[in-house]
């Protein structure tokens, strides 16, 4: 089963809950805990090269991250295009390169280059007509069935009239899905499940409302999730500063354990059991 079809067939049966992932001991600790996808988020990738997310990355640093989650788990990736990486053929390119390294599905976006995170406050976006065009090209660029989401910055530059606009334009051009970026709170949501009901909607759960709430409120086909990542960020630096400061460990816990755990996670007993297979292999019943 393709990729694409894997995600579409877990949305149509219930709301899918996708982290923010960034490299393969993630995906393999999101895949061990019952997640059923991946967020491959641009933010992320680019902390994790040590640049803020504001489009420094390129669609090559983002594909080659895609191959790396795509090895470390068989759940679907959802990844972030920013917006296509450049002209209508580079959107072409960027489409094509994500279904090569394994994505299941992916988003661009509307933002004027240089483009930054939804979140920083310094976003400008593309007129209409061009914002829908890049999607058309995007969904004549695909040669699988890679869910094409399109993704809209327009709400706290232009308002929600415009977000609606925009997405049915994004919808009759073939888009699969919407992303509206920049909603907050749940009312927020619910309003956006509102105006786009007939739509297949990607909703950011950047403010960590309760799933059980959201899922009531305002019924979305998939749900990307900063939460543990954002966790992570936090506790690297409580950690580093309190090492830095008093020269204790933050962990505390048992560190052998740990070792053992993480192994166990990162599939270690496969390659032991691999390597003892061939050592212990005769040649000549091998050859037979």
């Amino acid at each position: 089963m393709s990729n694409g079809t894997k995600l579409r067939l877990l949305f149509e049966k219930a709301p899918v809950l996708a982290p923010f992932v960034y490299d393969g001991m993630m995906a393999k600790m999101a895949a061990a805990s019952g997640m059923q996808a991946l967020y491959c988020t641009g933010g992320g990738n680019s902390h994790s090269r040590g640049f803020p997310d504001v489009g420094l990355i390129t669609m090559s640093e983002m594909t080659d991250k895609i191959r790396i989650l795509s090895e470390s788990s068989d759940l679907p990736i959802i990844a972030d295009a920013d917006t296509g990486y450049g002209s209508y053929a580079n959107v072409r390119r960027t489409v094509r390169a994500y279904e090569q390294a394994g994505a299941a599905a992916l988003h661009i976006e509307d933002q004027k280059w240089p483009k930054s995170c939804g979140y920083l406050g310094t976003k400008q976006v593309t007129d209409r007509r061009e914002a829908i065009v890049k999607i058309k090209a995007a969904v004549d660029a695909r040669t699988t069935d890679i869910i094409i989401i399109a993704r809209t910055d327009a709400l706290t530059v232009l308002g929600p009239d415009e977000v609606e606009e925009r997405a049915r334009g994004f919808t009759e051009a073939g888009a699969d899905m919407v992303f509206a970026d920049g909603l907050v709170t749940m009312e927020d949501a619910i309003d956006y499940r509102k105006r786009l009901n007939n739509i297949p909607l990607l909703f950011n759960n950047c403010m960590g409302l309760p799933m059980n709430d959201l899922n009531a409120a305002a019924r979305f086909q998939i749900v990307i999730h900063p939460g543990v990542m954002m966790h992570i960020q936090q506790e690297i630096t409580k950690g580093m500063k309190m090492l830095s400061e008093t020269g204790i460990s933050p962990f505390t816990g048992d560190f052998r354990a740990e070792i053992k755990r993480a192994a166990e996670i990162m599939g270690a007993g496969e390659h032991f059991d691999l390597d003892s297979y061939y050592q212990n292999l005769r040649v000549d019943d091998s050859l037979s």
